[in-house]
């Protein structure tokens, strides 16, 4: 997670914006390997950790509707997520992450399921990715490839 978290915070340095995590999956992993560069305290506004569906709805905005019918894990809720993140903790970017880990399925999903999404003041971008590996791997996947997707829309 290092380098990806480096070159993230460095970028968001380097353009003066700020960054926020909205988290289910990853449990607020992403956050911690921001949070762990020196230098971070300049551009991380924070991070939520939603891991449950209420927390979503009630802290994070994700409309009630789009949660029963979709289920926590779909692309609108995790685009929902970011957007929640960016306002309640007023940064110019934010990234969700949500998912199944396993090693059961989850709101219809299967395990290894995992959607990442990116809000920024004028680039939005979701993905969905199936992972393999248990679910220790599945996190830890998710959390690199959160960093890699915030990095990206920094770049955009």
């Amino acid at each position: 997670m290092g380098s990806e978290a480096i070159e993230t915070i460095a970028l968001a340095a380097e353009r003066a914006v700020t960054v926020a995590t909205a988290e289910s999956l990853t449990g607020g992993k992403v956050c911690e390997a921001l949070v762990e560069v020196p230098g971070a305290s300049h551009v991380v506004r924070g991070g939520v950790v939603a891991y449950a569906v209420e927390v979503k709805h009630d802290v994070l905005g994700v409309a009630q509707d789009v949660l029963d019918t979709l289920g926590p894990v779909s692309e609108p809720v995790a685009l929902a997520m970011a957007r929640g993140a960016r306002r309640v903790l007023g940064a110019d970017f934010a990234v969700s992450t949500t998912g199944v880990a396993g090693p059961e399925p989850h709101g219809g999903q299967a395990p290894g399921t995992v959607v990442i999404a990116v809000a920024g003041p004028t680039h939005e971008r979701v993905t969905t990715l199936h992972l393999e590996g248990d679910r220790d791997d599945v996190r830890r996947e998710s959390t690199r490839l959160a960093l890699v997707e915030l990095r990206q829309a920094l770049l955009a």
